[in-house]
């Protein structure tokens, strides 16, 4: 969904951009884009962070019962 939001921004920064519109669009468009890539970022860092610690409570767990 994220990343869907981020495409569809990206389009629409894109399209400012080639149709010339005035500035201050643009560069809210920009900044927007800017705050969902550092959402997505922030979402996927979480996400590897959780996978690291499941991995290594389960590994710990194997060790003690072996």
């Amino acid at each position: 969904m994220l990343n869907d939001r981020i495409c569809k921004l990206r389009e629409e920064l894109n399209n400012s951009i080639l149709n010339g519109q005035d500035y201050s669009v643009t560069y809210e468009l920009s900044v927007e884009l800017d705050e969902l890539i550092a959402e997505y970022y922030k979402s996927e860092f979480k996400q590897k962070i959780k996978s690291k610690n499941r991995k290594t409570k389960a590994e710990i767990k194997k060790l003690i019962c072996y």
